[in-house]
């Protein structure tokens, strides 16, 4: 299979790319830092030579690159499994988070899943299959302090999801909306956390491969994660 995962270098991503790497598939990735994408290339390559494993580095919050790694992606073939992960957490209230922080999260936790699939969608429907993973989160669901403006990008990102899965019916692609809660990856880092009353990112990982493979007659629409003690 070909499957694309956004923001791979790290954290859910790479849980997420390392295990479909085990079945021996294709996986292309991106990530904004070059160094640590081409490192999990590597790592990947290296521990599971079965698949193959490509990279490109691209900042999903542009527009303009998030074109070109589509039309690389789709060299490849149409994708079987696109998980739109990329994303960035940067707390702060409405009334003083700094200015220009609200397009930032738009740009890159919506506008980012938005064009990518948008470019990758005429090839899956032409096919009549494919499944669509939207990494959201729990802020997506409700109000919290220091939500900010990423919880308002992620409230946007789970109504294009909810509105893809829509259209997407009568085509043959499913559409996954994924909600964790907090999960331990670089978005908690500078955080004094304790690590049990955190999820591990396989956990999130292991849901979403579960959930691809259905039969083709049944689809997960949403899925809602978090710590066993609650939200932080």
């Amino acid at each position: 299979m070909n499957i694309i995962v956004t923001g791979a270098s790290k954290g859910i991503g790479k849980a997420i790319a390392e295990k479909y790497a085990v079945e021996g598939n294709t996986l292309l990735i991106c990530s904004r830092g070059e160094k640590s994408l081409y490192d999990t290339v590597n790592e990947l390559q290296t521990a599971y030579p079965n698949s193959i494993i490509k990279g490109m580095s691209c900042d999903m919050a542009n527009k303009e690159e998030v074109l070109v790694f589509a039309e690389w992606c789709l060299k490849f073939g149409s994708p079987d499994i696109l998980i739109n992960n990329a994303g960035q957490f940067i707390p702060g209230s409405i009334h003083d988070e700094a200015e220009g922080i609200l397009e930032q999260m738009i740009q890159t936790n919506l506008y980012s899943a938005y064009h990518l699939t948008r470019a990758l969608l005429p090839a899956m429907i032409q096919k009549s299959a494919g499944h669509i993973f939207n990494i959201c989160s729990i802020a997506s669901l409700n109000a919290y302090a220091n939500g900010g403006s990423y919880s308002i990008s992620k409230f946007a990102l789970l109504g294009f999801s909810k509105n893809l899965r829509e259209e997407l019916k009568p085509k043959g692609i499913k559409v996954t909306s994924v909600m964790p809660g907090a999960t331990l990856s670089a978005s908690w880092d500078g955080f004094d956390i304790d690590p049990n009353r955190i999820m591990e990112v396989n956990d999130v990982s292991e849901m979403i491969f579960a959930a691809s493979k259905l039969s083709s007659m049944a689809v997960v629409e949403d899925i809602v994660m978090r710590p066993q003690l609650g939200d932080l």
